[in-house]
């Protein structure tokens, strides 16, 4: 019997980091992207679900803090984990993220073995 690989949302308005992140994640997951907060949105809230998301804070259209409110605003979605992955990195924007609701938070330049790490660690309970 095969398991069905998780889905992770990559939204990120940098095409080079959107890139990135997803070649690495396909490795091992189904990877869907978006290059704005509005079609984060729509991948988040419409079947299949992503099993987690990464989102950039600073996207056209609405960031990714206001990605995770919308999300909150609407009944019956399932939870889905979200990551941070932003060059936002002052004291107000990382407890921002985690009040959001954020499993992590993680600043630009970044470590992709880290996020990898961290995404694993989320997916896994």
């Amino acid at each position: 019997m095969t398991t069905a690989r998780k889905r992770i949302l990559v939204a990120d308005d940098d095409a080079a980091i959107r890139l990135l992140v997803a070649r690495a994640l396909e490795r091992t997951y189904d990877v869907v992207t978006a290059e704005d907060g509005p079609g984060a949105l729509s991948l988040l809230t419409h079947p299949p679900y992503p099993d987690l998301a990464i989102l950039d804070v600073m996207m056209p259209g609405f960031d990714g803090f206001g990605v995770t409110a919308r999300l909150k605003l609407i009944p019956n979605l399932p939870h889905i984990p979200i990551v941070f992955l932003t060059a936002r990195d002052g004291p107000a924007d990382l407890v921002r993220g985690i009040q959001s609701g954020a499993r992590h938070y993680i600043t630009k330049p970044f470590a992709i073995k880290d996020l990898l790490d961290k995404v694993d660690r989320v997916l896994r309970g």
